[in-house]
């Protein structure tokens, strides 16, 4: 009997030994109701993956060349500076302005099973399979910078810039201007991408609408500075008249006013030629305050803490507030602008 009993007390301490020890395994035997939905808090936000298992999450970035412009710079620096390790990612950044090229890479990053696939397209069509693929395979996508032509099914949000918006901003700057005629150099940038698309939209039917619109020359520089001197100068050399230069970034811009101080054209305020630009680079804002420059449209590049908010409340398991966020922009011209200005949207 007391063989018995002993054996039943050494197995009652050895079940209660298990039962104490089972709390220093996985978070497995956590309650299913624990409300957790982060990892443990390590003393700094920044350094914390947001992947609620404590693994790093795992992006794509597929951006446009940051040599494109001051302001493409500045918005992938803004990119790869935000998703780190340190922050809880492990990114693949992809910089190209051929949209086949980024469509290729979309796809290999897809099959690659990212967590989150992240486009800036340079090309508002051609994405539907890449977009299917990756909701089939549960990757979710999220648009900055610029839109593309599909469902808002297809991704779980976008952070952009309201390209239409900023191109009817400037028309109906330019129109306050009252010039008797205008007689319009517009310098496109990368034909079918969302900036191109609505900088010129709104300009396309003022020009069709108003008699007194007119184009001088409607050409594609493809954001590049040299190319937009090379349209402006030939503009001069045809002895066409002129007294607008829309140009659908600021690269641009400068480039065709270097073709103007070339030729001794006076330009900007109480100068002979109105010269628009668009984007963010401080550079610019500066050639507005100093009046070489009538007009900037802003476009601000700086999108990448937005969207990491928006990953880290998807890993917690809240959805987006809104689908479509624009980031806050305006225009400013050179008789109201201030270097607070300059200092506070300059990039």
């Amino acid at each position: 009997m007391k063989k018995v009993f002993c054996l039943l007390l050494t197995l009652c301490m050895v079940l209660a030994l298990a039962a104490c020890g089972g709390g220093n395994g996985g978070g497995d035997s956590a309650p299913a109701d624990s409300g957790s939905s982060a990892p443990a808090d390590t003393g700094s936000d920044a350094q914390e993956p947001a992947d609620a298992s404590g693994e790093l999450i795992t992006v794509g970035v597929i951006n446009n060349d940051p040599n494109e412009s001051g302001y493409r710079t500045a918005n992938d620096a803004a990119m790869r500076a935000t998703f780190t390790e340190e922050n809880g990612y492990k990114a693949t950044f992809y910089n190209n302005n051929d949209a086949a090229q980024q469509i290729a890479t979309a796809q290999q990053m897809v099959q690659d099973e990212v967590d989150f696939l992240l486009l800036s397209p340079a090309s508002t069509t051609g994405w539907d399979t890449v977009l299917q693929d990756a909701q089939a395979a549960g990757t979710q996508i999220i648009l900055f910078d610029r839109m593309l032509e599909a469902d808002e099914s297809m991704y779980v949000a976008a952070v952009v810039s309201d390209m239409p918006a900023e191109g009817a901003t400037a028309v109906e700057w330019l129109a306050a201007q009252g010039l008797d005629e205008y007689n319009i150099i517009h310098i496109q940038g990368h034909m079918g991408s969302d900036a191109q698309l609505g900088r010129t939209g709104a300009l396309d039917e003022k020009v069709a609408a108003e008699g007194n619109w007119n184009y001088v020359t409607q050409q594609t520089a493809d954001w590049d500075e040299a190319t937009a001197r090379t349209i402006t100068q030939s503009v001069i050399d045809s002895g066409k008249p002129f007294n607008v230069i829309y140009a659908e970034n600021n690269g641009m811009a400068r480039g065709a006013v270097a073709a103007l101080d070339a030729a001794g054209i006076t330009h900007g305020k109480d100068g002979d030629v109105i010269v628009m630009g668009f984007d963010s680079d401080k550079w610019a804002f500066e050639a507005v305050l100093e009046g070489s420059w009538n007009y900037m449209g802003l476009c601000n590049p700086l999108q990448a803490d937005t969207v990491d908010g928006i990953i880290k409340d998807l890993a917690a398991g809240n959805a987006p507030a809104q689908k479509i966020i624009y980031t806050p922009e305006q225009g400013f011209d050179c008789d109201t602008l201030t270097q607070a200005d300059v200092d506070t949207y300059g990039t």
